[in-house]
């Protein structure tokens, strides 16, 4: 996911807040998904780019990298490869969540027309935005570690230039821990997941016996070895249909509410400003609490918290 800029120091965050907080959320898409006639379990497919084979650094990442157009397009016959394996595995219907930096990454004209695709940002759920019970299991595409992982390539949580740690209930997480979790709310499980080994790891520490797609194993924060990109789609395609076969083995996650989200930051300014809020706490000079009813609550101040600026653009 985009490293997105810190909380400016003259921002006030109360309105948003109160909008945040008190206004109900608007959890789903508004428009009608296709594909509803497509017989099998409904598949969710969250694609970030940082995981995907042969990404290493930030040339790959952005659009001002020289590598980035060729890296949309790998991108892009990834979560292909994911969507044939998962229809090759009986799926039925199949929404894609385009993850990565400004969220408009996948070249949307090579998708099937029977599938849809959320794109940009703001969105209440993040990374998972869409997802809800109608969906039988989620997809990670192209995913990386945690900020506090010492393995795995461009390892960061949510803002690679901002924040140290964020954790659920007192446990370090990935952005997949959340994910997972926001998923686990609709009673929806995770199935799979690509990405490099640190990755990969995370994900079946905290969610047990995913199918796995290795695409490429790291030999620091920028070098990897790494899979060619037909051999990494192939791979992932034979992952996500043999994920789709084995539906009932896998169980949502279940985290216990309230949920209590510590955000520490790389400076002590948003911690200082964010605390301006009743609803967070000042817990050292790095560090923020927020406590949510639920994940999706959490998620909601979680967007506000990486993605508001005074500045931004109307």
């Amino acid at each position: 996911m985009r490293a997105r800029r810190a909380v400016p120091a003259r921002a006030s965050l109360a309105p948003l807040a109160l909008a945040v907080f008190v206004a109900p959320a608007v959890l789903g898409l508004t428009a009608p998904l296709v594909g509803q006639g497509r017989v099998g379990p409904a598949i969710f497919i969250s694609a970030d780019m940082e995981g995907l084979a042969g990404v290493v650094t930030s040339e790959q990442l952005g659009p001002s990298g020289f590598e980035y157009q060729r890296f949309r397009e790998f991108m892009t016959r990834e979560v292909l490869a994911a969507i044939e394996g998962a229809r090759r595995g009986g799926a039925g219907r199949i929404l894609v969540a385009d993850s990565h930096g400004n969220g408009q990454n996948l070249l949307i004209e090579q998708f099937p027309d029977d599938i849809q695709i959320v794109r940009s940002w703001p969105r209440p759920l993040g990374m998972m935005q869409g997802v809800d019970s109608t969906f039988a299991g989620v997809i990670f595409i192209g995913y990386h570690s945690a900020t506090t992982n010492p393995d795995g390539v461009r390892a960061h949580t949510f803002s690679s230039a901002t924040l140290a740690e964020v954790r659920l209930n007192g446990v370090p997480i990935a952005e997949s821990g959340m994910n997972a979790a926001i998923a686990g709310h609709f009673g929806v499980p995770v199935l799979m997941v690509s990405g490099d080994e640190a990755a990969v790891a995370e994900v079946r520490d905290r969610l047990g016996d995913v199918e796995e797609a290795v695409v490429k194993w790291s030999v620091s924060f920028h070098s990897a070895q790494t899979l060619t990109p037909a051999a990494a789609q192939q791979l992932i395609a034979e992952r996500a249909e043999r994920a789709v076969r084995r539906l009932t083995t896998f169980r949502p996650q279940s985290i216990s509410t309230p949920v209590t989200l510590d955000v520490r930051f790389k400076s002590y300014r948003p911690g200082q400003l964010l605390a301006f809020l009743p609803s967070v706490e000042r817990v050292d000079a790095h560090t923020i609490r927020f406590v949510g009813r639920d994940i999706l609550e959490v998620s909601r101040f979680m967007q506000v918290l990486t993605g508001y600026s005074a500045t931004l653009e109307p």
